[in-house]
């Protein structure tokens, strides 16, 4: 049984997506307290573990045997090439599929607060007629429920999250007036409005110019280390995330590399990627 509650609007981008307790299959999903504490008697921190999980379509599984674990306060950058499996696991991570193997561990807040999605935008929603605010806002309409109306702790949620991500004064311009940056900054503060928790960004940088993706980037890491929000980011751009993330999973179908930067750098996988030893 999975449940998956995400508000469809025009602009499918910055869903929140709750997670289920348990997935029946052949893999699971359980539900676990990240607070508690392990046989050792310390205090684990997991938000999602991994144990050995497969996922994939039908008869074929586009990642295999993967064992992870994404901590409360990680910047997880997910890497590899196309048809490598890095979209599979989003999917699963964020419930729309459920593990073909293995077993799939969520922390109980996560299925309370939910997970903050940021696909890669089509040119149709980058056209998206709408004022920045009324983007921004629509990221609390699962809070909103049946209500014809935004309430006042929404509407102050919404002009924190655009304070916070400096577009303040951007609130009544048009969506698509906005610059590629501009865009992506609304939609993570849409995505803010929904849970501030975790964040995934799918190819977040796809479309910016060079000045706009350095400045996302500090974007992204200050909402890491200051707001404490888990950061998990597929992207092609390794020589960035490298200086970024505090972990990187290098896919292809199966795990090439899992652990922090310092030791990719080391690896052939990470050499190869990264176009030489650095």
């Amino acid at each position: 049984m999975v449940w998956i509650k995400c508000q469809e609007v025009t602009i499918k981008a910055a869903m929140w997506i709750p997670i289920a307790a348990i997935i029946e299959g052949k893999g699971t999903v359980k539900g676990l307290n990240s607070y508690e504490r392990n046989e050792k008697g310390i205090k684990m921190s997991a938000l999602i573990t991994c144990n050995h999980v497969d996922f994939g379509y039908e008869n074929h599984d586009a990642v295999v045997d993967l064992t992870m674990e994404v901590d409360s306060g990680d910047y997880l950058c997910v890497v590899g090439e196309n048809g490598s499996g890095k979209s599979t696991l989003m999917k699963g991570l964020l419930g729309l599929i459920k593990p073909t193997a293995g077993t799939l561990t969520v922390a109980e807040e996560l299925k309370k607060t939910g997970i903050g999605y940021l696909p890669q935008q089509t040119a149709a929603q980058k056209d998206f007629p709408a004022t920045v605010y009324e983007v921004v806002i629509s990221g609390c309409l699962s809070r909103r429920g049946h209500r014809p109306f935004y309430s006042m702790v929404e509407k102050k949620m919404a002009q924190t999250s655009m304070e916070k991500l400096g577009i303040t004064h951007l609130a009544k311009k048009c969506y698509r007036e906005l610059s590629g940056g501009q865009q992506q900054r609304a939609l993570i503060a849409r995505a803010l409005c929904a849970t501030s928790e975790v964040l995934i960004l799918d190819e977040p940088i796809t479309g910016l110019d060079p000045s706009a993706i350095q400045d996302f980037y500090h974007l992204v890491r200050t909402l890491n280390k200051e707001e404490k929000v888990t950061i998990i980011m597929v992207t092609h751009d390794v020589a960035n995330v490298v200086n970024q993330a505090n972990k990187i999973l290098h896919l292809k179908q199966k795990v090439l590399f899992y652990g922090t930067p310092e030791e990719y750098r080391k690896t052939k996988a990470g050499q190869l990627f990264l176009g030489g030893d650095l």
